[in-house]
């Protein structure tokens, strides 16, 4: 059952159902399991193909390529900024920076103020030369008020760059200034959003860090408690059959149950099929008849069903009944009334018990040659009868303390298990 379930790596909801807390858990922890062996053997299947030569592809004409530079130790060299001791810190490399751009935009805006410079001495010689064609008798006044213009304009010229230039000068400092208290201040609010980015991120990495120990804690209690009910369970075992060939006053045993009754046909009649009386069922037909198959083929001879120590029919042993069905069953028991029951969802059995609580259901492993629950315990028994005595005196469950006290018989005719004997 539990193979199948690995090899198909999917349960039944209704089946999932029946499990236990425990049980989910060992059997998702088996699930994963399954699926971390299958990836390993899938990557080792790739590293395989992988270490395989490969032809090589004929390369393309005018085709382009990638080559890394190699270090010393024939690796990709690869250089981190700040770890070589001859590498300038970030403060220095920003304010060299800086003083370059401010560099090249001092030499542009001193060639931009030569360029109108030399516009404005070009535009004064042409003014010269056009007043110096004016030589006429007649325009005596004009040659005068030529010059006059030019000499104020030379006078205007020769008065104006000091000035000019020291305003000029101080609007570039007090610019320079500016640019520097703005990269200043984006430089420490950078530095800022990166304090705050390293501090929120140091706080959610402890908060899953905290997570991460709780649940670590959680697996080691689960783990010590199993361990601890493993050894209980165990011990419990030694004592029993050691105790086998002491003289220990016996329990008083219930009167064996009459052989299974045989049904024959009246004369002249054909038999009637009783499989499917008072039975509702949920799975397939097919599904029906592979359980059915598997448990003529497989548990028949190892006895499944039947008393330890004779050939009839267990009274707590039923056939494929449903979740609700065995819940009908056991309700009008008292607490510790137990059955056992042939899953009708995959090849296995299922034991229904009536608590104070209600009901409970746990799966029974019958993969192997022997019959243990699933996940619960490790101890492994001959028999499903030697399951259900040995849990008579020991406890399913260290939590529930499940014991199986009162057997629910068949309380219908013909029995539900009739159709896995015929």
């Amino acid at each position: 059952m539990l193979r199948q379930i690995l090899s198909e790596m999917y349960i039944d909801p209704d089946l999932l159902a029946e499990l236990s807390e425990e049980q989910k858990q060992i059997l998702f922890f088996k699930m994963r399991e399954e699926q971390i062996r299958r990836w390993k053997e899938r990557e080792a299947a790739m590293e395989r193909k992988e270490s395989l030569p490969v032809k090589s592809r004929p390369k393309k004409e005018n085709g382009k390529s990638v080559h890394w530079k190699l270090g010393a130790d024939k690796e990709v060299w690869v250089w981190v900024m700040g770890e070589h001791h001859l590498d300038k810190p970030y403060d220095v490399l920003c304010s060299e920076i800086t003083a370059e751009r401010e560099r090249l935009r001092t030499q542009q805006e001193a060639e931009e103020l030569r360029k109108t410079q030399s516009e404005e001495f070009t535009n004064n010689l042409k003014t010269k030369s056009q007043c110096s064609d004016l030589q006429t008798p007649n325009n005596w006044k004009t040659q005068n008020a030529c010059k006059k213009v030019a000499e104020e304009e030379e006078v205007r010229q020769e008065s104006r760059p000091a000035p000019i230039l020291e305003e000029k000068k101080t609007q570039k400092k007090e610019l320079v200034k500016e640019k520097q208290d703005e990269e200043i201040k984006q430089v420490e609010e950078d530095k800022t959003k990166q304090i705050y980015k390293n501090w929120k991120e140091d706080s959610e990495w402890q908060a899953s860090l905290r997570k991460s120990k709780a649940a670590d804690e959680k697996r080691r209690s689960l783990a010590k408690q199993a361990r601890e009910d493993y050894k209980r369970l165990s011990l419990a075992a030694q004592r029993g059959r050691s105790g086998e060939g002491l003289s220990v006053p016996q329990k008083p045993r219930r009167p064996p149950l009459p052989p299974k009754p045989q049904f024959l046909p009246p004369a002249g009649h054909p038999p009637k099929p009783l499989g499917h009386q008072g039975m509702t069922r949920t799975a397939s037909s097919s599904a029906q008849e592979d359980i059915i198959r598997w448990f003529k083929e497989e548990q028949l001879p190892c006895r499944a069903g039947y008393q330890k120590t004779s050939d009839t029919i267990a009274p707590w042993f039923h056939g494929i009944l449903t979740l609700k069905k065995a819940n009908e069953l056991l309700s009008t028991g008292l607490p510790g009334t137990f059955l056992i029951r042939v899953s009708e969802k995959m090849k296995g059995y299922a034991l229904s018990y009536l608590s104070e609580e209600g009901c409970k259901h746990f799966l029974i492993d019958a993969s192997t040659d022997s019959y243990s629950f699933l996940g619960v315990d490790q101890l492994q028994h001959a028999t499903l009868a030697d399951l259900v005595e040995y849990h008579k005196e020991e406890p399913i469950t260290s939590l529930g303390k499940e014991l199986l006290l009162y057997p629910c018989g068949q309380q219908e005719q013909p029995p539900d298990y009739l159709e896995l004997f015929e």
